[in-house]
């Protein structure tokens, strides 16, 4: 009995131990923040820690590259100054980040970016721009000069919210031939053919554009990890869209709330995330609601069931991450200045709080990625020669 209690001993330490991760933190700076904040987490007990931090101005919104050598920052500067994109190098032995450079967004205030699977090309959606841009990687990480802007024309019903266009995301589709870009101000969901060959990467794909209802807002994209659906939240209506997926083509099947049916409330959600394992999907509520709401996916179909509303123990929740391993899900409150881990229920997807929160002024912007546990800091050239491959 001792010899089997001590081997599940070691098999729970080596389990937990295989699955900490980095998680980066990406925050607004007109308060108390400093920048990028960089924790362990423990995919297996909810456990965290602090690691690092790095200064930064207004890094809302942060993307990893496929490597995990490199991490990749907008920064809002203000609505009548262009924004920029900042490169990072990141040392997975000691969690250590260290600025690399910036470069001009091309826009007023970036507040998306997402980075290609080859690690070659950024795409930046800047909001009050209302443009989205492609700029190239180079081999050191570094990010090279702007090589192409497309700028959207246009307005919505909503006269303070939808005075012109407002970019909100830039989601490259499973396939990685397609960017999938979200126009708040124009009520339009567009699309584009990425050619990482082409100077200038990105072209419009001709009557592919999705026309949401007047005043929706549409925000963020995400898809099924598994399955050609794709499901879009809207942010002034608080609606969620759910598309059929086939070639950069999008066709709606489903529209469905993200909030009760009597709230009466001021709207504004913010994110959408499907869980690993693609039985659920999530989004996260601000205005007056403050709320993640649950949904259980119809895995023929790829329609969405409400399965219930949880509260984010927090006021304007932003962005927010399911870990890896689909166990906890993890929400930025930016005005209460704390990020909650709740637990997810597997068999019902609900959520359930841990008691465990990460303190941090203004965060906004959540993104994770394993942790090496190979890797020794004492070995230098050891860890390089590892990093030159895939994790």
């Amino acid at each position: 009995m001792r010899l089997i209690l001590c081997l599940l001993t070691l098999f729970s330490s080596f389990t937990a131990f295989t699955q900490d991760y980095y998680l980066f933190i990406g925050t607004y700076t007109s308060g108390k923040s400093k920048g990028i904040y960089v924790y362990q987490f423990n995919a297996a007990t909810g456990h965290f820690k602090a690691v690092s931090d790095i200064a930064s101005k207004n890094p809302s919104y942060l993307a990893i590259s496929p490597t995990g050598q490199y991490l990749y920052s907008v920064n809002e500067n203000g609505a009548n100054e262009a924004g920029q994109v900042s490169a990072y190098s990141f040392d997975k032995s000691t969690g250590q980040l260290q600025f690399l450079n910036s470069r001009s967004s091309g826009g007023a205030d970036p507040c998306y970016i997402s980075e290609n699977k080859s690690g070659k090309w950024l795409f930046v959606a800047n909001y009050s721009g209302g443009s989205l841009a492609a700029l190239p990687v180079n081999a050191d990480g570094t990010v090279d000069s702007l090589k192409q802007i497309i700028q959207h024309e246009g307005k919505g019903a909503n006269k303070d919210r939808q005075e012109k266009a407002h970019v909100h995301s830039t989601v490259i589709s499973p396939d990685e031939k397609f960017l999938m870009v979200a126009d708040l101000g124009m009520d339009q969901e567009f699309i584009y053919k990425i050619d990482t060959s082409a100077k200038q990467p990105l072209s419009a794909v001709t009557d592919t554009a999705v026309l949401m209802e007047p005043g929706s807002g549409p925000r963020h994209l995400t898809f099924h990890p598994t399955k050609p659906y794709g499901y879009l939240v809207n942010e002034l209506s608080g609606n969620v869209y759910v598309f059929n997926y086939n070639k950069g083509k999008l066709k709606q099947i489903q529209q469905i709330s993200s909030h009760p049916n009597n709230y009466t409330g001021e709207k504004g959600s913010a994110d959408i995330h499907v869980s690993p394992d693609g039985k659920f999907l999530y989004t996260s509520n601000r205005g007056d609601a403050n709320s993640l709401a649950i949904y259980a996916i119809d895995q023929t179909t790829g329609k969405l069931v409400s399965k219930g509303f949880q509260s984010t123990m927090g006021k304007h929740p932003r962005n927010f991450m399911i870990d890896p391993t689909g166990h906890f899900l993890l929400v930025a409150n930016k005005d209460s200045d704390n990020i909650v881990i709740f637990s997810i229920d597997p068999i019902t997807g609900l959520l359930n709080a841990t008691g465990e929160e990460i303190n941090i002024p203004n965060p906004v912007c959540l993104k994770m990625i394993k942790k090496c546990t190979t890797c020794n800091p004492k070995a230098k050239k050891k860890h390089k020669s590892h990093h030159k491959k895939k994790l």
